[in-house]
Parts: C-alpha cells; structure tokens; sequence
C-alpha cells in the first residue's frame, strides 16, 4: 500500500503540472491544431506540452517504469510490470473549440491491472484520485457511486468514437436505446471525465467502445474504489485493449448491460 500511494503522489504532481500547461494554452491554440489521420481526432500544442510535462515527472521518479502515452506511444522499458498510461488531454476537440470538458488522465497498470488513477479537470479544479485499497477522492474527498437502483431514474454517459463515420460499428443504437429508458444519456466528449463522474455519483453509468487504455485507466479505479463496477458490454471481465467499457453504480450494472446486448452487435 505505501508503493500505491507513491505512486498516486507522483501521478498527481504530475497531472497538476500538466493542468497547469493546459489552462496557460487554452485559447491560444487555434494556429497549432492538426488531425491525427481521422477527421475530428486532433492534437494540439497544448497536448505535445503537456504530455511532455508528465513524462518528465514519471520519468524522473520512475525511470524503469514503462509508458504508454497517447502522443509519444510506447516508451521506456517495456518489459516492466509497471505501465503508466498517460491522456495529457482527454477532450482535445473540446479544447480546441473552448469547450468545457476536458482533464487530465494518468493511469498506472502493474502486472496488467488498474491500481493508481488521477483525473484532473483544471477548469474546475477538481482532482480525482484513487489507488487500490487506498478508496477514491474528489479534492481529497471521499467519494462514492450513487445509490440509484432503477433504470427510469437514472442519468447515463457515453460517447461517440473517431471512426463513427467509417463503420457500422456505432453505438448510435444504444444511445437511442437508453435514452428511452432513462432520465437522459449525456455526451461530454471526455470519456476520463465520463468515469470521473460515475465515481463521484453524477452519473450512473457509463459505456462507450473505441477507447484507448490511456482513456480508461486511471477511470476504472476510480469507479472501483468509490463502489461502482466496471467490466465488459456483457458484464464479463474488462479487456482493456478491447476499446469497449461500462462502468456503473454497480446497483444498475446488470440490468444496464443486459440492454446494451439487445442492442450491440
């Protein structure tokens, strides 16, 4: 438990040093934004910036650790049993556009397993911590899921991936599914925030496919410690690299996913 939280420090001095960078470029990024291959997939100084801020801190503390990073990719020694994940800006499009919803995600997977998350939202100066064992916190808060025990009276999340527009592999049907089955779906744009938020109890759920590890991460201990469940569409266990993910209060989990698999493919 003593690693966790040293790890947990260390991830958060550096999301907080990245957050700082965030805020400095916001609004000032309109002549250094480009795509990453697929329409809307963007990248902007601020990302490059700050990324780099995180991976000196990683670096600095754990120089034998390795990393996967959204921007840079793999580095450092792979055939470490510790690998951080690193989103220097999970919501770029957002950023881009002055939008509201965007934060910093840094994850830490040991022998393949979330153990240590960090989201931190630098607009609203809300940090996100969890570790294995060690519980959740907003702000250094205890945090825990909602209680909400019936589908009609819940507020769910998602979002939409990149290759929406190259695949009938959406969950565009999904959405419409839930939508009428629930008080409402929301889509933020920030899939570390979406999981944030169901650790925190503003939502009761959350799915989304496409998804990256440095996307999800630092969110699935945190949706853990704060009492929630997090695992595949068909409440099976979570592949990480699968790109698919739902996370709920836990209460919901069951009847969530059953809808999910009338619906997906």
């Amino acid at each position: 438990m003593t690693n966790l939280q040293v790890f947990l420090d260390i991830a958060t001095e550096a999301a907080l040093a990245a957050g700082v960078i965030l805020q400095d470029y916001l609004g000032k990024v309109e002549d250094a934004i480009s795509e990453k291959g697929r329409p809307g997939d963007l990248v902007t100084a601020a990302d490059q910036t700050a990324e780099q801020a995180i991976l000196a801190v990683i670096n600095r503390h754990f120089p034998q650790h390795s990393i996967l990073a959204e921007e840079s990719g793999k580095v450092g020694n792979q055939a470490s049993e510790y690998l951080w994940t690193i989103d220097p800006l999970d919501g770029t499009t957002n950023y881009a556009h002055q939008y509201p919803c965007f934060a910093v995600s840094i994850g830490l997977l040991i022998e393949g397993e979330p153990k240590v998350g960090v989201t931190y939202d630098p607009l609203r100066n809300e940090l996100f911590r969890a570790a294995a064992g060690l519980g959740a916190t907003r702000n250094r808060h205890p945090i825990r899921v909602s209680q909400t025990v019936e589908l009609s009276k819940s507020l769910l999340s998602t979002g939409f991936a990149y290759d929406r527009t190259e695949t009938n592999d959406t969950n565009y049907p999904e959405f419409c599914h839930l939508t009428h089955l629930t008080q409402g779906v929301r889509r933020g744009g920030s899939a570390a925030l979406d999981l944030a938020y169901v650790s925190c109890g503003r939502v009761d759920g959350y799915w989304e496919r496409g998804l990256a590890p440095w996307d999800i991460v630092a969110g699935i201990i945190l949706v853990r410690e704060a009492g929630g469940k997090v695992t595949a569409y068909n409440g099976g266990d979570l592949q990480i690299d699968s790109g698919r993910i739902l996370a709920t209060n836990s209460d919901l989990h069951q009847v969530i996913s059953e809808e999910l698999m009338k619906i997906t493919c």
